[in-house]
């Protein structure tokens, strides 16, 4: 294409411009290429966000990109000035924003330039926000150099001006922005879509162009890149603004010009004009910028003549002996000075000293740190440095997964926290390298599949339902990864993609859209949202530090609620220039260690010291896990987990990190999990890979019992049969996770040369290989799964061996939240751990131990803040309250409001003062007056001068002597003040009968991972509330009923028919069994019912012997009998089990030779092993459907 046929686009809104351009990056820069031109710009909305990726993207789509911004310029007024200006009357044709801005085209010429952009759009939101993150005249004068500036759009100030009749304004700011950038390099941007706004202005543009001798530029306002997307960016204006296509006073573009015109297009539209497209060539070669990579590493402060990998093996040998004592064995000092020459090599000693000076400061102010996650406990210099608590030795973890020194890339160290305190670590790192050199990280959230198809339903004016339906026939998440709407529909074309495709599960998708128009109507406007960014946020961990200001670096930004700095390029754009990410995690767990502790040392004198526990000699810990009583610990609390460990039994420290290594959906797809555990307990035969390679692998494989369970492993059988060193063995091991069929081959080629040499057979070769490639898609980082071992271990250890305080952490950890904190309650129940109503002379804010059992929490009272526990501890400092008058003489002003001590009553925090509850709150707001009364006279220094020899008499409250509220009233009210009932549950004895007739509990159904949209299952529990509606559309009437049982609550549905048949029946506090469907929604779990019954107080089942169990014949195999009998056994007792074999013509029935205690444990167990139909129903129980 010759120059004068060719036009480069210097306006375009890509994705970035959030909720406003709909050009992806990657798609645009492609078209533009193969429309011949030879560069194309970004200038988002007042950001660089995604400056980065689209000068990576157009040099790999052969174009040249141009970086540039459309400002937000303050009108005439410092950026700080928060005020609103007219330049006339209001209007469209006025300041835009209500007065808050005019816009500014600007792009970089050189690198310099494109910096100086990032330092205006830094100080643009640092300092110049208002609606809009703003420039103004001040930052363009200091920060010009290397830049090109045009008018802008026809919101710039000149066009602005123009509009409003000030022509002389106009020439009088075009002239000085002139001066600012240029006579060279200020262009007057003229644009054409047709519109009015656009017009009204042009024709003195050109006059002001001519008579200030300024060049033209011919741009497109571009928001998307084909003309067909016009409708998906309507669409997505709808979202930004809440609206619907059927809304004719919605926020929209005028014309549907808005997007990447070909060359000739372009010419044609500025025919009259074709110098302003031969400048857009003029602009596009003078403009050549580049990212520049630099070692930004923050620089620790060392002591004077010290380097930092001096400095660094200095503190490594410090830290060894205070690890291992004077005389460090000799395999462990190898690995440390191999390590060491590793790292300095590759030049990071530096980054080790930042990590392990924070986390030496951390555990210096009392902030509990976590041993190790990630591959990093692989290191034992991030041992002997404090950073982890794992020695890799003792636990075969290696060195080369976490660092590669044939693979030269920066360590990534994560470290956890306790989560109340990880910004005290985030501000110490701030000051100590500078605060203008610590930003967090932005992340951009985009439109998935499933939010686009119900924005797509709304912008089109349809129901919700019509969205959701559609979402509810896309199949579920796989590895926590939903499907994409084109992998819905698109069918794959070769073998390899017919692999990993999901289309087959979609049949039911793609025919809904074949049935109904209106669904795929929805389709295709959901296609053209996907994956657009909908806004941006906040790296819930990640750091980046620098050994610069980062202003001088890439943008930055402010955010305006809590003033934190956030970069405006996410994290792979960082890494790649240079700085330093760091995550910061926040771990409420360790919280709940640092609570428990605390508890400890309070309840019982004892100071507990994790770091020094035997992680493989504490019976009463594996006992716990070996009985699946696990919830609450860390990794281990889910109820699949904890079924998993009953049938492991757990007896050393290995067993705990397989299990966190293999409770993922890869391995258990493969029942790893179960072969494991059945290995484990000689219940399975351990079998060789091949022959050849039983004796040479044993070391490596025989610990986990033939399975491999970690990477560590994969690249121990490479080092070991193949020669690989651990380097290559890593490379292999990536090569694997990667399935790149080339990289594979060229990695066989290696491997069965290494094995060959060896003297291994073909076959062998063939079969080993055959065996890692599966398994190294999903073995786990041992270094991280021991690492959270050792988390999961001292919870357990702490639950195991200090209940009652373990127990109290936990639930002040949930406080917040009522499903969980209703889940643990009913633990500590099983637990046989009672946890009392709060009391005013006992409790604190949070949970505490008390002896054995544990005190809820004043904080957790409705109504009762902070400053009113505080106040109430203050006031029994020195002696606990002797009665309710006591409490009211003593307590400061703002714990004497009705409101709060009507929640203190309710609560039954004055129950240890001797007065039922009932008799309290007859008095209550007369006592609340007079005590009242008496503190404001005290505060006016009206004081009786009789008040100490009658101290008490006058303030003295008459309670009468009232008997308690009736059981339901009471619990009714302590529910209502605390969200759950804790001196007693209204299904307080019934919880087998519950056992019985539920497939799931109701906490297992919230938090379980496996439940599925559709699911039909059958719950059992009291009814806490019903309210009955009539449906606005149809004018039918429905009921939304809360269902409850020990564990949580759920809202269940009667609609239709069911609420036809049922609704007499939905009473608050009946015991039923609801029997429905599963709807997954945004706020969680629902049920649409399909049935429900009374559960009858003697109805019985299973709960009493003999104990029966049904199995159908076919499915009779020698495994599940096995692990029948192996159930049975572990819960000896004296009811009688009698087994039925299901066949259609004959059923059998057997007496089985064990006895068992029946208890809900055992019934959870048989539920996983035979699933809910096991379970011969007795006459007595037929009201279960």
């Amino acid at each position: 294409m010759s120059t004068k046929d060719s036009f480069v686009h210097l306006h375009v809104h890509s994705e970035y411009s959030m909720l406003d351009g709909a050009a992806r990056i990657g798609p645009l820069t492609k078209a533009a290429a193969e429309m011949g031109m030879p560069a194309i710009a970004i200038t988002d909305h007042g950001n660089n966000f995604g400056s980065y990726e689209f000068y990576q993207t157009a040099k790999a789509n052969g174009i040249k990109p141009i970086i540039g911004v459309e400002a937000y310029l303050s009108p005439g007024t410092p950026r700080t000035d928060r005020t609103r200006v007219k330049w006339g009357t209001g209007g469209e044709d006025d300041v835009s924003g209500g007065g808050a801005y005019t816009h500014l085209t600007m792009l970089a010429e050189t690198t310099e330039g494109m910096y100086n952009l990032f330092k205006m759009s830094s100080k643009a939101y640092l300092d110049g926000f208002y609606f809009k993150p703003r420039m103004d005249r001040e930052l363009l004068q200091q920060y010009s150099k290397g830049i090109i500036a045009t008018t802008g759009c026809a919101s710039g100030e000149v066009q602005t001006l123009i509009r409003l009749g000030q022509y002389d304004k106009a020439v009088e700011a075009a002239a000085f922005y002139r001066d600012v950038f240029g006579k060279d390099s200020y262009f007057v941007e003229i644009m054409d879509h047709g519109i009015d706004i656009e017009r009204r202005a042009t024709a003195d543009l050109l006059k002001l162009a001519k008579e200030l001798d300024l060049p033209l530029v011919a741009t497109n306002d571009l928001h998307y890149t084909h003309a067909s997307e016009s409708t998906a960016h309507e669409a997505l204006l709808c979202v930004q603004s809440s609206t619907n296509l059927l809304d004719p006073n919605r926020f929209k573009f005028d014309g549907a010009e808005y997007y990447l015109k070909s060359p000739a297009e372009m010419r044609e539209i500025f025919r009259d004009h074709p110098e302003a497209c031969d400048n857009t060539l003029l602009i596009a070669e003078r403009c050549n910028v580049e990212f520049q990579k630099r070692d930004l590493m923050p620089k620790f402060p060392l002591p004077e003549g010290e380097t930092e990998a001096s400095w660094f093996a200095k503190e490594v040998d410090r830290g060894m002996k205070r690890r291992y004592g004077q005389n460090v064995p000799e395999l462990q000092a190898n690995q440390a000075a191999y390590e060491v020459s590793v790292i300095a090599q590759m030049g990071f000693p530096g980054y080790f000293l930042v990590v392990a000076d924070f986390i030496a400061w951390a555990r210096a102010q009392g902030i509990r740190v976590g041993p190790g996650r990630g591959s990093a406990a692989g290191s034992i210099v991030a041992y002997a440095l404090g950073i982890t608590e794992l020695d890799p030795i003792v636990h075969g973890l290696i060195f080369e997964r976490f660092l590669n020194p044939d693979r030269v890339s920066p360590p990534d160290i994560d470290v956890d926290f306790d989560d109340r305190r990880r910004g005290e670590v985030i501000r110490y790192v701030s000051q100590k390298y500078g605060e203008d050199r610590v930003a967090q990280i932005v992340t951009f959230g985009t439109i998935k599949a499933k939010q686009a198809l119900k924005d797509s339903a709304r912008v089109l004016g349809m129901p919700y339902a019509a969205g959701e339906k559609l979402t509810k026939l896309m199949p579920g998440m796989v590895l926590g990864r939903d499907i994409s709407l084109g992998e819905l529909v698109d069918k794959p074309q070769d073998k390899q993609g017919e692999q990993t495709s999901r289309y087959k599960e979609a049949a039911d998708f793609r025919e809904a859209l074949e049935q109904d128009q209106e669904s795929a109507k929805i389709f295709e406007l959901a296609r053209g949202l996907e994956n657009l960014k909908r806004q941006w946020g906040v790296h819930a961990a990640g750091v980046i530090m620098s050994a610069e200001p980062l202003i001088d670096v890439i943008p930055i930004m402010r955010r305006d609620d809590d003033g934190a700095v956030i970069t405006q390029f996410d994290q792979p754009p960082c890494e790649k220039l240079g700085l330093l990410k760091m995550d910061f995690l926040g771990l409420r767990n360790l919280t709940v260690l640092d609570d428990a502790l605390v508890n400890i040392k309070a309840n019982r004198g004892v100071n507990v010291v994790l770091e020094d526990l035997d992680l493989n000699a504490d019976k009463n810990t594996f006992d716990l896990l070996s009985r699946g009583e696990t919830l609450g610990v860390f990794q281990l609390d889910g109820a699949q987990v904890r079924s998993l460990l009953r049938t492991l039994k757990p007896t050393e420290f290995e067993h705990i990190s397989a299990v966190i290594a293999l409770y993922r959906p890869g391995p258990m797809g493969e029942k790893s999990h179960t072969n494991y555990a059945l290995r484990k307990n000689g219940l399975q035969k351990s079998e060789p890979v091949h022959p050849e390679l039983a004796e040479t692998l044993a070391d490596i494989l025989d610990p986990t019992y033939g399975l491999i369970v970690y990477q560590e492993q994969v690249m121990a059988v490479a080092q070991k049969v193949a020669g690989f060193s651990l380097a290559q063995a890593d490379l292999l091991r990536r090569a694997m996770g990667k399935k790149d069929k080339k990289e594979l081959d060229r990695s066989y080629k290696d491997f069965s040369g290494g094995m060959l040499a060896q003297g291994y057979s073909e076959a062998a070769i063939e079969t080993l290989w055959k065996t890692l490639l599966p398994f190294a898609d999903y073995a786990f980082n041992k270094a991280h799964s021991a690492g959270y071992g050792v988390l999961s271990y001292w919870t357990a250890y702490l639950k195991a061996n200090y209940p009652a305080e373990y127990m109290a952490a936990q639930l002040t950890s949930v406080g917040d939240s009522k499903d969980k904190l209703a889940i643990y309650l009913n633990e500590c129940r099983r637990m046989n751990i009672q946890v009392m109503a709060p009391d005013v002379n006992q409790s604190v804010e949070a949970f505490t131990a008390i002896g054995e059992n544990i005190r809820f929490g004043l904080g957790a009272i409705r109504n009762v803040g902070h400053n009113v526990v505080e106040g109430i501890v203050q006031a029994r400092t020195e002696k606990q309250f002797a009665s309710f008058s006591d409490f009211l003489a003593r307590v400061p002003g703002q714990v004497c409001s009705k409101r709060t001590i009507e929640s203190l009553i309710k609560a039954g925090a004055f129950d240890s003062l001797g007065h039922t509850r009932r008799s309290l709150f007859e008095i209550y707001e007369e006592a609340v007056d007079a005590s009242s009364v008496t503190k404001r006279n005290e505060s006016a220094g009206q004081v009786d001068l009789f008040g100490d020899l009658f101290e008490g008499v006058g303030t003295s409250i008459s309670v009468p002597d009232r008997p308690e509220w009736p059981k339901a009233e009471k619990l009714a009210h302590e529910r209502e003040m605390l969200g759950l009932y804790v001196s007693d549950h209204p299904l307080s004895g019934r919880e087998r009968q519950l056992a019985q007739f539920a497939e799931f509990t109701i906490g297992d159904l919230l938090t379980s991972e496996d439940v599925k949209d559709g699911e039909t299952v059958t719950i059992a529990g009291l009814i806490s509330s019903v309210t009955h509606r009539v449906a606005r559309s149809s004018g039918n009437p429905y009921a939304n009923v809360a269902i409850e049982d020990f564990e949580g609550e759920v809202n269940v549905m009667f609609m239709g028919k069911t609420y036809r048949e049922y609704s007499e029946q939905l009473v608050n506090d009946e015991v039923v069994v609801v029997r429905g469907r599963i709807n997954m929604r945004d706020d969680g779990i629902a049920i649409s019912a399909f049935s429900l019954e009374p559960i009858a107080i003697g109805a019985q089942g299973v709960s009493s012997g003999p104990l029966r169990l049904q199995l159908q014949e076919s499915e009779a195999t020698r495994q599940v009998l096995e692990n029948l009998d192996s159930t049975l056994k572990a819960h000896p007792g004296k009811e009688e089990v009698h087994l039925t074999f299901l066949d259609e013509n004959n059923p059998r029935s057997f007496r089985l030779q064990p006895t068992v205690k029946i208890t809900d444990d055992l019934i959870g167990e048989l539920k996983a092993l035979l699933g809910t139909q096991g379970f011969a129903q007795r006459d007595s129980s037929e009201v279960v459907k």
